[in-house]
């Protein structure tokens, strides 16, 4: 069973959409079965068929968030140190090509927001980080071309 890596925020966030899920989403769509139920046909009925086709949304993210949570491997930052980078690092690299510092910290795949500079652990970019130390280059394609960067400074805040 594959892990999957995340921080401490990153799996609370999961237990709680888990837990609205099951507590309050789920109850709610049943009561909209129950309803559009007693309207009759059910053949042409749009409510139903939007709550079935809800129903089986939830129910399938339940599943997911389960089966993420029961093969989660939480990692507090605060406890790592180093030089090298990995996952929870934050990280600043120089873009050459887009002649700038950028920097990002390493999380979950559900924790990956690019906006707020949180990077997918999954991502090319932070797989190409993954065991390099201050001064390394990569060079990555992407899809805007070869890509070069230089890692100015790990740290584990």
């Amino acid at each position: 069973m594959e892990k999957v890596y995340m921080t401490p925020s990153g799996f609370k966030t999961l237990e709680e959409e888990l837990k609205n899920l099951k507590l309050v989403e789920r109850p709610a769509v049943v009561n909209a079965i129950a309803e559009a139920r007693e309207k009759g046909d059910l053949s042409e009925n749009a409510e139903y068929s939007y709550a079935k086709e809800r129903q089986g949304f939830i129910e399938g993210r339940i599943r997911e968030l389960e089966s993420k949570l029961a093969r989660a491997e939480v990692v507090d930052v605060t406890k790592l140190e180093g030089k090298n980078v990995k996952f929870g690092a934050t990280v600043t690299v120089f873009d050459e090509a887009a002649d700038e510092e950028i920097t990002y910290k390493i999380v979950g795949v559900d924790e990956a927001d690019i906006k707020q500079k949180l990077l997918s652990i999954d991502s090319p970019l932070a797989r190409a980080l993954i065991g390099k130390n201050v001064g390394d280059e990569i060079k990555l394609d992407t899809p805007s071309g070869k890509r070069k960067y230089e890692v100015v400074e790990v740290s584990y805040i």
